[in-house]
């Protein structure tokens, strides 16, 4: 038996009885699913500068706002009519700049929200590092995988705290699958799936573009930033997510949430191998970034878990309406997640040696044989004593108030470490570990090979 099988199974053991007798266990009504993130006491303002003034922009600063003790005082985006919205929904009070740099430059900001185009935020955030804010940076963490290291070193540097923006990292269901999971319950992991798929405009990046929209009322040339250079084009810049030159695809946006939540159960650094398949197979409206990425990934054996295969999926064109899932299979059971639910399947072994009592190889053999070894098997097992059929123990389940949103938890975790009470989850070292798998299978897909990538030095290998 291996070092790691034992200790798994060992803490399986001393954890395994005490889950059971407090979450009881085969009752299949639901049960509620809790924040376990408590916000500190915000005795003094974090004052917040919005970097990237689009859809995430939006969704990220309503929710940091209502986190006790946060005010936003400057905004920054390269449409200019965003920075006119900006102050309709957040006060006429504040800053607006095209020039990020502007904002990191004032003393009455504590910390930055990067919700720019991925191909920005390495950049932004080494700057604003370096410029001694605290940064939530959006997932993924960086366009390529190179970029990593230095964004890493950055954050060593500047002592602030250094969050990206993948909210399953503090989501209750997610929190509430590593509990179960560390506690034995389903047993030895052996294989993983997860999908994130959509069928509508919205979840396929098709945002709307503006009626009225004047060229001259952005800033084209700075959204190019380190990408080729190339004419004004409305779609690549209000939809910059369908194109490779300044987003990541399915991968950077959707797989990255799905790697989080591997990761945060699991413990794991990541992946060694890495292999997709990605095709363009709905929206044939001049994107170049894939539709549909199958990805297969090896995660090597450690001390916190056994070695497992990771399959996962995102296809853009979901007929069946789409379709969010974590499923991790053990020997004893499966934990399926979704985005604010869980629940627990686990089978109830036999006593017995199990054995086939059906189409088995027993009925090839002559009947005298047959009848012997049934006699023996009775004498040995008698059916008063010993359970001989596997069983599905009822269903346990977890689900989260409607009203629940991880995104809150997620800015909590941040807050609370800007405080100095506690510490992120998903610093620069964990965003490049969920980032670079992902990354991978787009590199996969395009060169038609597998990725090796070393999840311990962090490096391609």
């Amino acid at each position: 038996m291996s070092n790691t099988r034992r200790h798994f199974l060992k803490k399986a053991a001393g954890t395994a009885a005490a889950f059971t007798a407090t979450s009881a266990f085969g009752q299949d009504d639901k049960k509620p699913l809790e924040s376990n993130i408590k916000a500190v006491a915000a005795n003094d303002k974090i004052r917040l500068g919005l970097i990237g003034c689009g859809i995430i922009g939006h969704y990220d600063l309503d929710c940091a706002l209502k986190v006790p003790g946060t005010e936003v005082v400057a905004v920054c985006d390269l449409y200019d009519a965003r920075l006119v919205r900006a102050k309709e929904v957040w006060g006429s009070h504040l800053f607006t700049t095209r020039d990020y740099r502007e904002l990191l430059q004032r003393k009455d900001i504590d910390a930055v929200l990067i919700c720019t185009p991925d191909h920005w935020h390495d950049r932004i955030s080494i700057d604003a590092l370096n410029a001694g804010k605290h940064v939530y940076c959006e997932k993924p963490m960086v366009h390529h995988i190179e970029e990593g290291a230095a964004v890493i070193a950055a954050h060593k540097k500047s002592g602030k705290v250094f969050q990206v923006g993948s909210q399953r990292a503090s989501a209750s269901s997610v929190l509430k699958a590593k509990e179960i999971y560390e506690s034995g319950l389903i047993g030895e992991l052996t294989y993983v799936e997860a999908c994130c798929d959509r069928s509508d405009a919205l979840g396929a990046w098709q945002y709307t573009l503006p009626p009225d929209l004047d060229p001259k009322t952005l800033d084209w040339d700075k959204f190019l930033g380190d990408a080729p250079r190339r004419p004004f084009e409305a779609a690549r810049f209000f939809r910059w997510r369908n194109y490779k030159d300044y987003g990541t695809g399915v991968a950077g946006d959707l797989f990255v949430h799905l790697i989080t939540s591997l990761h945060t159960i699991t413990s794991s650094l990541g992946p060694t191998q890495i292999f997709s398949l990605g095709d363009l197979n709905f929206w044939k409206d001049g994107r170049d970034a894939y539709d549909l990425v199958t990805a297969l990934m090896s995660y090597p054996q450690t001390t916190q878990h056994p070695s497992f295969q990771f399959m996962t999926r995102v296809n853009l064109a979901d007929g069946s309406g789409g379709l969010l899932k974590t499923k991790l299979v053990g020997t004893e059971g499966a934990l399926e997640i979704g985005w604010n639910d869980l629940s627990v399947h686990r089978l109830k072994r036999p006593t017995a040696p199990m054995f086939s009592e059906g189409y088995d190889a027993l009925f090839t053999y002559p009947k005298a044989t047959q009848e012997a070894f049934l006699a023996k098997r009775k004498q040995q097992y008698p059916e008063d004593k010993y359970e001989r059929w596997v069983k599905r123990e009822p269903v346990e389940t977890y689900e989260a108030d409607k009203s629940y949103d991880d995104r809150y938890d997620h800015f909590l975790t941040f807050f609370n470490a800007v405080r100095g009470q506690g510490k992120v989850r998903e610093d620069a070292e964990f965003g490049l570990r969920a980032a670079a798998p992902s990354l991978a299978c787009n590199m996969s897909a395009e060169q038609k090979k597998i990725i090796q990538w070393d999840p311990v030095k962090m490096q391609l290998g």
